[in-house]
């Protein structure tokens, strides 16, 4: 049920929190030509574009990529229907079944969060530590796979399910709420969970009345179709930074997501990373991957 389920929070391995930030240089980004990122697997290619909304997380990214830290580290984590990790340089010489997770380069980046940035299939995401400040590893990075939401679903992205519950509590607690109170046990008994759904939804402008609580959010319609055609995994929004999308080769991270793996979801036979980027014309990049870029707002 949406508002008595257990909410579940994403959390990669636990590590040290490494307490030196790195000072990057901006890159000057061309108006006209932009880096594409291109990761070789022995499943085949993904190809990605890295976010200029994100320029902290971009320029380290390339800078990485460009002095080869990347090249023969392996994708140490895999989840079907979620992600598949990697960038811990630990992983290059690793030992099968050594413990992976916990390296980096020594510094974080701090996050950079954008409402028109989310993880839907084939985003480019920085993993992290538990920090108050949700600051990314310098180097660990996920690849989102997900799942298609179906449209109950979706219209979940439109509420704050915290808010939602808090200002259902209120709304049930008067009086003048019995016969509300009781048709939702009803409901709730029965395990019709669309129903009840759908009938806490049907709620909300009543309960944002009553309650003066703001329940509902601003969600772009782009976000909520991604999530219900593409799909992906919106619960990760907010809380880690999305920098860049697969443009190219979705299929290859189909593959990676389901290789055979142990307990700690590292997949039994390497799947190795070697990764570069190359400058092209923003026209270019357009013709050879259909990627379009968003109109910049005057």
């Amino acid at each position: 049920m949406v508002i008595f389920a257990r909410i579940f929070r994403f959390m990669f391995k636990p590590a040290i929190l490494v307490l030196l930030f790195a000072s990057f240089t901006t890159l000057s980004y061309s108006q006209k030509k932009d880096f594409v990122v291109t990761i070789k697997t022995s499943y085949g290619e993904m190809v990605a574009i890295l976010y200029n909304e994100t320029p902290k997380h971009k320029a380290n990214f390339i800078k990485l990529a460009q002095t080869h830290y990347f090249d023969s580290l392996l994708f140490h984590r895999v989840i079907a229907g979620f992600m598949i990790q990697g960038g811990d340089p630990d992983s290059k010489k690793a030992k099968p079944g050594e413990n992976l997770g916990s390296g980096g380069p020594g510094y974080t980046v701090d996050a950079e969060f954008n409402p028109r940035l989310f993880h839907k299939k084939g985003a480019l995401a920085a993993a992290r530590t538990n920090n108050p400040e949700k600051a990314s590893s310098g180097s660990q990075f996920y690849i989102v796979q997900g799942k298609v939401l179906t449209a109950a679903a979706a219209d979940e992205l439109k509420v704050d399910q915290a808010k939602l519950k808090q200002g259902l509590q209120q709304f049930l607690s008067k009086s003048e709420s019995v016969g509300i109170r009781d048709s939702l046990s009803k409901l709730y008994a029965l395990k019709t969970k669309d129903a009840f759904n759908q009938k806490i939804f049907s709620l909300v402008p009543q309960i944002e009345k009553e309650t003066g609580i703001k329940v509902t959010k601003d969600v772009s319609a782009e976000m909520v179709n991604a999530y219900s055609t593409v799909g992906g995994v919106p619960f990760l929004d907010g809380e880690y930074t999305v920098f860049g999308e697969v443009i190219k080769g979705l299929d290859v991270l189909d593959k990676i997501a389901v290789v055979k793996k142990d307990g700690a979801d590292q997949p039994l036979e390497d799947v190795r990373m070697f990764v570069s980027v190359k400058e092209l014309s923003k026209k270019k990049i357009t013709k050879l991957y259909g990627y379009q870029y968003p109109v910049a707002k005057k």
